[in-house]
């Protein structure tokens, strides 16, 4: 039997992709890890300084404010946007033509850029020309600080954040549930299965594969979380809406404290990798994903 050579040609098709990895995805991981252990303000030549900066994290209350910050958002902003985003899937999976006008009207906001998201909505909060407010005050109710409350500025965020993706989350369910073979629920009805009983047993264990895309994208871009709370709030009011991401770019970019703001990067990497870590492990682990 001919025994086939080693052939360059398949590296060669990937080396451009290569060159760029490493260049601008890989490179910068490893030289960002480099400056997270040195002392460095841009000028002048970088001060090693080892886990000092990681030691300083975990004394930081500023950190840590930003931190609970973030696991707010997260853990309001997450299942919200699982379940609306399912629940507008299945509500939108019918072959009618007012289902694909829904579908566009839902995924619209998504195509919007964060920053727009973040001035609309900033308007529309606004205590006393804001569009909610305005309707509030025809039912006589007193005006709102919707952005100005510690008590609500964060859920408020929150709502915009769910106007702007859980189209996002609809279409990727929505491709999930197009992915079920209709001859299921068939039989499903034949057997006097009812409605829940067809969600419970058959869409939901389907569906498992495209919860967890879900559940881990959706981790990840709202750990993330950045551009809109920025452009509402700026951190207000009293730190109370400062998440890792803006705390990271007032260290790095306002007091150039590059060496400190890297090491913030990498614990919210490392987070980020953990939560993903745990995920793909619960899934495998309970044989849902192959």
């Amino acid at each position: 039997m001919h025994k086939r050579g080693f052939t360059a040609t398949p590296f060669l098709f990937i080396l451009p992709f290569l060159v760029m990895f490493v260049l601008f995805r890989f490179g910068p991981v490893v030289v960002g890890f480099l400056i997270s252990l040195t002392e460095w303000n841009i000028v002048g030549a970088p001060k090693f300084v080892g886990a000092e900066n990681y030691v300083r994290l975990a004394h930081d209350p500023a950190f840590w404010n930003a931190m609970m910050n973030t696991l707010y958002f997260v853990g309001l902003s997450v299942p919200l946007l699982i379940v609306i985003g399912l629940a507008l899937a299945m509500l939108y999976n019918q072959p009618v033509k007012s289902a694909v006008i829904g579908r566009a009207v839902t995924f619209m906001p998504y195509m919007m850029m964060p920053t727009v998201i973040g001035l609309l909505w900033k308007w529309i909060y606004d205590t006393h020309y804001g569009l909610l407010n305005s309707y509030l005050v025809q039912f006589h109710i007193p005006l709102v600080p919707w952005l100005t409350d510690v008590r609500i500025a964060m859920p408020s965020v929150v709502l915009a954040t769910l106007w702007w993706n859980a189209g996002y989350t609809m279409i990727i369910f929505l491709a999930g549930l197009q992915d079920i073979p209709e001859e299921l629920y068939e039989a499903a009805r034949i057997d006097g299965a009812g409605r829940w009983g067809i969600f419970r047993h058959i869409t939901l264990p389907l569906l498992k594969p495209t919860t967890f895309f879900i559940v881990v994208i959706t981790l990840i871009n709202s750990f993330q979380v950045f551009d809109q709370v920025f452009v509402m709030t700026n951190g207000g009011p009293l730190a109370h809406t400062v998440t890792l991401v803006q705390y990271l770019y007032e260290v790095g970019f306002q007091q150039y404290q590059l060496g400190y703001a890297s090491a913030v990067a990498y614990v919210l990497f490392m987070v980020l990798m953990a939560l993903a870590m745990f995920q793909l492990r619960h899934f495998f682990k309970r044989g849902e994903l192959g």
